[in-house]
């Protein structure tokens, strides 16, 4: 199954570029499960920086405060995409 995730960033605090790179690493870690669907940027307003993994969103920065630390948001992807996958050292920092 091809699975889709949106990253949804504030053109007004010139956030284009974390969304970049969110959207690098996402692709880049989950190559497989994003293959046929992909990452798409989606410029918004107002201090948006969500991240929505098959339509549910995953990441909000009013919700949980910030922009994402990199492997918090790959564990919360990867639980939406692909929970049997064990993301190595991002399980084991997490204790």
């Amino acid at each position: 199954m091809a699975h889709e995730v949106q990253v949804i960033y504030c053109t007004q605090c010139n956030w284009l570029l974390r969304g970049a790179w969110v959207a690098q690493e996402l692709l880049s870690t989950f190559a497989e499960e994003l293959m046929g669907g992909g990452v798409t940027l989606t410029p918004g307003k107002g201090g948006i920086f969500e991240v929505h993994a098959d339509g549910e969103r995953v990441w909000s920065r009013a919700r949980d405060g910030g922009t994402p630390d990199i492997v918090e948001l790959k564990r919360r992807v990867r639980d939406r995409i692909a929970p049997e996958r064990d993301l190595g050292h991002a399980d084991r920092a997490r204790g």
